[in-house]
């Protein structure tokens, strides 16, 4: 059955579902949110500049069928799964569907934005679950249109009319195509309330596995990335950052770097100190602008700039590691206090047994595989931009900030985009191209260097975790008191003092709900080193050290972990969660199970190798890791590991495969290698060689993945895969050295350790 019941499904006048008679006879259909005087979009507009298409499906004359994808495909495939959600209720024939990512869906409302495709945000788990709200019923009004008009051409009525495959198909098996109807579709009113849609059992494309729409692209370098377009007129703009993000220029001669051939300008750039982080130069940086990258890199190198260094320059990381773990060990008050169920302190006075460690995950920086760019024409009556964003409205509102054009006068443009990892939910880059833009009256094109994009981040926090449990004499845990300390994402971004934690710890984190006496507490770190979002984050910190916690519980009672994991989960049911929804206790469990059965876990004791299990929930979805190790001398093979997921229903199970083999990859070679220091203020690490992906010969061939079928609504899974790994691994790694490893990066502690 479907999801949502149809006679919530209404035509209103705030978000209705609009038809436009297009050129030539195509049918467009789309989702808007309207306001009063809100126009209709030209229909010229949707014909050769796709970035202006809209939220619409666009049925041409020959057969194609144009279906916008409207959040940014960072790699996480919705420019896939978007389209198969309006596909499937269209029952389009998907050889005939060309997707087309969308642009920022922006109409102007008395001067202020109105978002005409709703929600638009990429990479951040969330664009499958409101599409699939959102998205059906646009699908569902394309084929009732065409179906109406169906029944006038074959003179019966819409019950004897079945679609498939982009035809609409009598009883008596006569059939009239897609193509052929989409102008007469066109002319017909809407209805007076929005038509069903699907019940699972007619589903065609949701939950059957397709390719990446831009695989073949991808591969074969044919995909445009923003770091690929071209303005014939734009200049090319490198910066130099200055290394302290509070520092300032002492001293600058650009005279060399002006003689560089192709050399056109020099200008100073600085942070706006009004306006929040990440709207804003990430700090203080000379530009050199060229016609050309070559002479832009030269002129950058012929720069005779010396920095001076601001108050930050006294930041060690060391040190801020030091601080966190004796604040953590303290007496002293927390700076937030997330949980307090039932009586931690009295818990422990019964206690028959207690365990206690300290856990330290190191800094972060994003690396995307795109290093920041943006390309940026500003004119007096409109803006051009084309930049790899996880959040067009965000680009934009630094767009109008620093123009004061209005809504109907900003295009921003978001072709595919290389990697978020919630690096591209801020937009310093933009600002920077669009404040360059400005001041030479041309085009420009802002690249960032690989060296630069690692230096000047907006990085995870370090953070330091003391976890004390006291247990019962029937082993079961009675009491749970977890302390962190590290420096908030939020400061300096328009977020209350006392919302800070939400960043680094969340409320309803395991094993909230299923422990009786639980305290969490949060212990704020200042730093004036740039902080932001992380994949995972605040998942991926936590998890490492909650699921490590237990598999030491585990080994303090002499027992498998897998018992120890399950007794605590207990019976299948639903806990509520402080910050809405429930934990499902039987999924998650499910989800142990399924990667410790087919691990054969049952050998956990007896393997010559190692065996690590770990889960998780996130948004209504769970997620499990069962992770084989080896040691060969001091060398650490990762043989085999194996993912099990229930997001609920899968719109594209290819999709979630790649996702999860992805983010399980991407935690292994994060707790394998990666750490961010800091030393007198600035960045220690500059490029691959210091800050190094795992290689190949440290990652396993395969990953197996098993997701669980499920009816439920989807979730997301676009960084699901990431809080479990790392503990999984540090607890096959114990099995197999007999030593536990509680710092990142996993193998340079091991190798201290050993």
């Amino acid at each position: 059955m479907s999801d949502i019941p149809n006679d919530t499904i209404r035509l209103s006048r705030r978000r209705f579902l609009q038809v436009l008679a297009g050129g030539a006879g195509a049918l467009m259909v789309g989702m808007r949110v309207a306001r009063a005087g809100d126009a209709p979009m030209p229909a010229g507009l949707l014909g050769n500049n796709f970035y202006d298409l809209g939220a619409y499906v666009r049925i041409d004359p020959d057969g194609t069928v144009l279906i916008g994808a409207r959040d940014p495909d960072t790699g996480t495939g919705v420019a896939t799964s978007l389209p198969r959600i309006i596909a499937d209720e269209l029952d389009a024939d998907w050889s005939r569907v060309r997707v087309v990512p969308l642009g920022l869906g922006v109409t102007d409302d008395n001067g202020q934005p109105n978002w005409t495709y709703g929600r638009q945000l990429g990479g951040m788990g969330g664009s499958i679950p409101a599409a699939w709200n959102d998205l059906r019923p646009v699908g569902a009004l394309a084929r009732w249109l065409l179906v109406q008009a169906a029944t006038r051409r074959l003179g019966v009525s819409a019950e004897q009319l079945r679609c498939e495959d982009g035809v609409v198909i009598a009883q008596d098996g006569r059939r009239a195509s897609y193509a052929s109807l989409a102008e007469d579709a066109s002319k017909i009113a809407l209805p007076s309330r929005a038509p069903a849609v699907k019940t699972a059992d007619r589903y065609k494309f949701i939950g059957h596995p397709v390719g990446d729409v831009d695989a073949r692209g991808i591969v074969t370098g044919l995909t445009r990335f923003a770091i690929d377009e071209a303005d014939g007129n734009a200049l090319i703009a490198v910066l130099a950052h200055c290394p302290w993000p509070d520092g300032t220029i002492d001293h600058i001669d650009y005279t060399d770097a002006l003689a560089v051939k192709g050399v056109i300008k020099v200008l100073e750039l600085a942070p706006d100190s009004h306006q929040p982080v990440g709207s804003t130069p990430i700090a203080p940086s000379v530009a050199v602008l060229a016609e050309n990258t070559w002479a832009a890199l030269q002129g950058r190198q012929k720069l005779k700039l010396e920095w001076k260094a601001g108050p930050s320059s006294g930041e060690s990381s060391a040190t801020f590691e030091q601080d966190a773990t004796t604040l953590v060990g303290g007496k002293g008050d927390p700076t937030s206090r997330v949980r307090d169920d039932g009586d931690v302190d009295d818990a422990s006075k019964k206690a028959a047994r207690r365990v206690q460690a300290t856990y330290v995950q190191p800094w972060l920086a994003h690396i995307t595989s795109e290093p920041m760019n943006c390309l940026a024409h500003i004119e007096k009556d409109h803006a051009t931009v084309v930049v790899p964003t996880q959040a067009p409205q965000k680009a934009y509102a630094v767009v109008q900030r620093l123009t004061g054009l209005s809504p109907s006068q900003i295009d921003i443009r978001v072709p595919r985009v290389g990697g978020g990892y919630g690096r591209r939910l801020d937009h310093d880059y933009v600002a920077e191209a669009v404040m360059l833009a400005k001041a030479v009256d041309r085009p420009v094109r802002l690249i960032w260097t690989r060296e630069q994009d690692i230096a000047h981040d907006y990085y995870r926090s370090g953070s330091v975790h003391q976890l004390n449990a006291v247990m019962d004499r029937k082993r079961q845990i009675t009491g749970w008191n977890q302390r962190m300390a590290s420096a908030s994402a939020l400061v300096h971004r328009g977020v209350p003092d006392n919302r800070f934690w939400t960043s680094e710890i969340h409320v309803d984190q395991l094993p909230a709900t299923l422990v009786p006496n639980l305290r969490s507490d949060w212990f704020a770190m200042n730093s004036s080193i740039p902080r932001g979002t992380m994949r995972g984050m605040p998942h991926l910190s936590n998890a490492f050290a909650v699921e490590s916690f237990i598999d030491e519980i585990a080994h303090s009672m002499k027992e498998d972990p897998l018992d120890t994991q399950l007794r605590l989960i207990g019976e299948a049911r639903q806990l509520p969660l402080s910050a809405g929804g429930s934990l499902d206790t039987g999924r998650l469990a499910n989800v142990l199970k399924l990667v410790a059965d087919r691990i054969n876990w049952n050998n956990w004791l007896h393997s010559v190798n190692g065996l690590g299990i770990a889960c998780w929930h996130v948004n209504g979805a769970y997620v499990a890791h069962a992770i084989e190790v080896a040691m060969q001398g001091k060398k650490l093979l990762i043989q085999r590991v194996v993912c099990a997921v229930d997001v609920g229903r899968v719109i594209n199970p290819q999709g979630l495969q790649n996702q999860i083999e992805g983010a399980t990859l991407d935690a292994l070679s994060t707790a394998l290698n990666l750490a961010i220091t800091f030393k007198d203020g600035q960045i220690q690490q500059h490029g691959y060689k210091d800050y190094p992906l795992a290689s190949m010969a440290q990652l396993p061939d395969a990953i197996e993945v098993i997701a669980v079928p499920s009816d439920s609504a989807p979730a997301g899974a676009s960084f699901l895969a990431m809080p479990t790994a790392a503990p999984a691994l540090a607890n096959a790694v114990f099995r197999a050295t007999a030593v536990r490893v509680r710092r990142l990066p996993l193998m340079k502690e091991l190798m201290r350790l050993m």
